[in-house]
């Protein structure tokens, strides 16, 4: 029955992959016939535009004799690229986004006030619309390619357009349209498969985009109004497209030329202040205190040098992805940290590497392994017997690659691989300098070092049964080996000397002399004390034990179990520890007096956000199911409660009693935020609401969920109590944003597929048809990511997904947004010109899923999502941060700091404020070239930072000479930002 059973997966997998390449070949077929069809519609495409031109230049001159009244009836069209509709294979690489101005003859007689409105964003300052959904998407996303012909017609399209008039732009898009019924340009499931049909057609877009955006040429095209939108909108608009759907925003009256709109860069700054939590629940052995009082561990990209006494943080920022383990020099000064290997914004890969760099000056001293380790850093150690000058690494890769370098010298001395087994701990003998031990899954390897050759011998357990997995390493003072094993066992390794064969000289082995049972369930830590003891962290007993120098047990004591399982045991001052969990606390403890908690965070994705409205205070909710609320001041966890499913969203009553909590499963909570009570539950939908938001004076409340549909309650007795008012039914996808107008009579929307609607509440909860009559409103907040004020925060190729939040300060000068590619960034308000340059600030490892302002503005708060990080930043006037020889104070000694120890910081290593680590901000102009020598210079920061400044990210040290980037002409870097946001290392108070 088992030969059959095989025999017929064989023939199975044989058919199948018969199928795949028969597939394979129909849709190569597919791919070349719709390539060809693209020649033809582009060459038709040309003529028809050529066509036109003749035609409108003939009409232009007609019309020159009669002069017309009114407003000139040109639409110009800023092309921030052009979009592939369906071409949702690569997201990130082959979509563009388009903009086009549109403006009507008629234009809306309700004008605002001037346009300084327009700076200081006061109220009546619109939103932006979004095009009704499918009447003319389909038609606009088939004409959204429209500069696809040669650069040649496209010059020609744009000086004609000077002189059109709404009929030929009638005629335009009627002409597109009638081109491209179902072409390559349209977007369906079926489009998705057909990766090659997308990269062909991206890649026949992006090439005119391309050339459009190198010459800085304002693409001219009228944009056209179906008919209904002219019966029933007026006034001037501008047209976004997001892969291939377009978005339709009326400029408020208030703005009298659309041209004349600049946005620079925001005077204000972000400094990282604090981060929240640690990140424990799947790494080990990465807390140690320093001699500087600063306990050391990681969290996102993020070293956090925490002194618990004056409630201090430092932060180390070289890193461009997670943090993965951490080791501390003998002479406990320097730290090695290693990182993961990730993506940047445009798909290029972030490589693997270790970073050596010093913990008073939180300079970057060596940056090692780029382009060698795969996937990530799993373990490291510094060499002990010759005071710590050389590094053993340990990859991810299949083959769990051990690596030993000369640190100090970048250079590569010996590899060899271990094995495809799980490797868990490395670790250099402390007076064997030529002896490595390595330990994981069902093994330990003795590894004799010697030159560039490394030999193995495997550890032999004889009559000890052989454990599932070997946890952690220690050693005697005698140089005896301790492990510790998932059996709950220590066992001890002996080096004996056995006869030398012919012609060499003795070897000597480790052979098991002991073997004592330490923990229910595994030993999972081992840590050596000064004093020569040793303490043991157990699994499953949650135990730490001391056991003295004969290694039997003195005292022990239990963590408590809403701590989790112990992933970390470090020494700390006088007779403490500190232990790190699997929850990602981080405890201070004694025998005699217990545990206090230092360090805690969320222990699963981050989503929900909410600063009190009065308070230094905010709220998070995670997919833990907890809510925490934070104090911003004392940096210090208020309280906690536990709710019965994940938090999603959450938003604080105006009165600042109550705290209402959105789920994954359609109900809602309401707490009391002093006493963190239960106030009152509610169910709407059973999906998962994205979205809170009651009105400025707290009488409404707004739902918003992924069943499509906004729930408006009437909120009494100060947010205690509620009852449906009503539901706003029209959108098309699940809401993700909303605002509320001063006067609780409108709600802007937005939702999956990019649609900005706005709600007439008095009346029924009724959507409004005619867009244009809510452009002059002044939103409450602004939390939508589609509208006119801030559609310039979307990035060039952007798919739409790419930004999860936005807020707008309460001073109305900054936006605050969070993107899917670990950055925070800062933006002038209002924001309504593509390509805006922004400040762009790195810390997160994760899609950054929430931002929001403290109620002062004198804080940003942002969250990670994967990361599970909170990051708290000082907004700071540009003007405070100086320039040159900047003197960090680090503790009692002041510190010079230069650039250079963010390795790829600048082009040049200046003398920076490199404070607390460079901040974060990276200037996006920066070439290779210039990162490389950068590298050289000295902090190496090596190719990878060179990618990640591409992506922006800074990778070290604050920049010096703060190059603020070039607004949107550098294609690659059309975000611009700035390297500049130097983090202020030193300790935050």
């Amino acid at each position: 029955m088992d030969g059959f059973a095989g025999s017929l997966d064989d023939s199975i997998s044989a058919a199948s992959t018969s199928d795949v390449q028969d597939r394979l070949s129909a849709l190569e077929l597919r791919v070349q016939q719709q390539e060809d069809e693209i020649t033809v519609l582009k060459a038709a495409l040309a003529d028809v535009l050529r066509r036109l031109a003749i035609s409108e230049d003939h009409v232009a001159s007609v019309r020159k004799s009669a002069p017309s009244k009114g407003q000139p009836s040109l639409r110009e069209a800023i092309s921030m690229s052009c979009i592939t509709n369906g071409s949702t294979g690569s997201r990130k690489t082959s979509h563009s986004s388009s903009v086009s101005v549109a403006r009507k003859e008629t234009l809306s007689s309700a004008a605002k006030s001037g346009t300084e409105k327009k700076k200081e964003k006061p109220p009546g300052q619109k939103e932006k619309k979004e095009e009704s959904h499918s009447n003319d998407q389909s038609p606009q996303t088939q004409a959204s390619p429209s500069p696809q012909p040669s650069s040649q017609t496209l010059q020609t399209h744009r000086q004609t357009q000077e002189s059109k008039s709404s009929a030929p732009a009638k005629s335009i898009k009627k002409s597109l349209t009638a081109e491209k019924p179902h072409s390559a340009w349209e977007s369906s499931d079926d489009s998705r498969n057909k990766l090659l049909r997308v990269a062909s057609t991206s890649k026949l877009i992006s090439k005119v985009a391309k050339n459009a955006d190198k010459h800085k040429d304002v693409i001219i095209s009228q944009a056209k109004m179906s008919t209904r939108e002219k019966n029933s909108q007026e006034g001037e608009y501008i047209k976004m497209f997001m892969r291939g759907r377009p978005i339709t925003m009326f400029i408020p009256s208030d703005v009298e030329n659309y041209d004349d709109i600049r946005t620079e860069l925001p005077p204000e700054k972000l400094k990282l202040e604090w981060v929240y939590g640690y990140r424990g629940r799947d790494c080990r052995a990465n807390v140690y205190l320093l001699p500087t009082g600063e306990i050391v561990y990681f969290i996102a990209s993020v070293v956090v040098l925490f002194n618990y006494e004056e409630r201090t943080q430092r932060h180390y920022l070289g890193h461009t992805d997670c943090v993965k383990c951490l080791a501390v020099h003998p002479d406990k000064i320097r730290i090695a940290t290693g990182q993961l290997a990730g993506v940047d914004k445009d798909g290029r890969p972030l490589q693997p590497h270790v970073r050596v760099w010093d913990s008073v000056s939180l300079v970057t001293l060596q940056v090692i392994g780029l382009g060698t380790f795969e996937r990530g850093v799993g373990c490291l150690d510094f060499s002990k017997a010759d005071s710590g000058s050389h590094l053993c690494v340990i990859d991810d890769s299949n083959e769990h690659m051990l690596t030993v370098w000369d640190w100090q010298r970048k250079s590569k001395i010996a590899e060899i691989k271990t094995t495809n087994e799980v490797v868990l701990a490395v670790e250099f003998h402390p007076t064997d300098a030529n002896t490595i031990i390595t330990c994981g899954k069902s093994h330990i390897f003795f590894w004799t070092w010697s030159g560039n050759s490394l030999s193995r011998k495997q550890g032999i357990f004889g009559k000890y049964e052989k454990p599932k997995f070997v946890q952690c390493l220690a050693f005697l003072g005698n140089g005896d080996v301790l492990t510790g094993d998932s059996g709950g066992i220590i066992l001890i390794w002996g080096k004996t000397t056995v006869e030398s064969t012919p012609g060499k000289g003795p070897k000597g082995i480790y052979q098991i002399s002991r073997q004592i049972k330490a923990h229910d369930g595994s030993v999972f830590t081992l840590c050596q004390l000064r004093s020569g003891l040793l303490l043991t962290g157990g699994g499953k007993d949650r135990k730490i034990i001391l056991w003295d120098h004969d290694l039997n047990p003195e005292r022990e004591i239990e963590v408590p179990d809403q701590y989790g399982t112990i992933r970390a045991v470090a020494e700390g001052k006088a007779d403490q520890f500190l232990v790190g969990t699997s929850r990602n606390f981080v405890l201070r403890g004694t025998f005699n007096d217990g545990f206090l908690v230092e360090v805690q965070g969320h222990t699963d994705e981050l989503w929900g956000l909410a600063s009190h409205p009065f308070k230094d205070l905010f709220l998070t909710c995670a997919q833990d199911r907890q809510v925490c609320m934070w104090n911003s001041v004392d940096h210090t966890l208020e309280w906690t409660r536990l709710l019965d499913e994940p938090g999603h969203c959450a938003d604080f009553h105006p009165s600042g009693a109550v705290v209402a909590i959105g789920t994954h499963s359609g109900r809602w909570f309401v707490l009391d935020a002093e006493t963190r009570d239960l106030v009152s539950i509610h169910t709407d939908g059973n999906e998962q609401l994205s979205v809170m938001r009651y009105s400025v004076d707290g009488t409404l409340l707004a739902v918003g969920s992924h069943d499509n549909f906004i729930y408006l309650y009437v909120v009494t007795e100060n947010g205690r109590k509620y009852s449906r008012y009503g539901k706003c039914t029209g959108h098309s996808s699940y809401i993700t944003h909303l605002d509320w107008s001063p006067d609780n009579k409108y709600v802007m929307s937005n939702s999956g597929d990019y649609e900005i609607l706005y709600w007439d509440i008095p009346s029924g909860c009724k959507l409004i048809r005619n867009r244009s009559d809510c452009k002059d409103i002044d939103w409450t907040t602004y939390t939508c990511v589609l509208g006119f004020q801030v559609f310039g925060v979307w990035p060039e190729g952007s798919d739409g997904t790419d930004i999860n939040a936005l807020v707008r300060s309460h001073n109305r000068k900054v936006i605050a947004v969070a993107d899917d590619f670990c950055k925070v960034h800062l933006f002038q308000y209002p924001c309504s010109k593509p390509k805006a340059p922004s400040h762009k600030y790195s810390a997160h490892s994760s899609h950054v899923t929430n931002v929001s302002f403290t109620h002062s503005d004198g804080h940003l708060i942002s969250t990670g999502g994967k990361d599970m990080s909170i990051i708290q930043w000082k907004l700071v006037e540009k003007v405070t941060l100086p320039q040159n020889d900047i003197v960090v104070d680090i503790g009692a000694t002041k510190v010079p700091i230069s650039a250079s120890e963010n390795a790829v910081q600048s082009p040049a290593p200046l003398p920076q404020p490199f404070n607390e680590m460079n901040q974060n901000e990276s200037v996006t102009g920066s070439s290779p070239a210039s990162l490389e020598s950068n590298l050289e210079q000295s902090v190496e920061a090596s190719e990878e930072q060179s990618e990640e400044q591409s992506d922006g990210s800074s990778l070290d040290p604050a920049e010096p000479g703060y190059e603020e980037p070039s607004n949107e002409m550098s294609e690659e870097h059309s975000e611009s930002t700035v390297t500049e946001e130097q983090q202020d290392n030193s300790p935050v108070s």
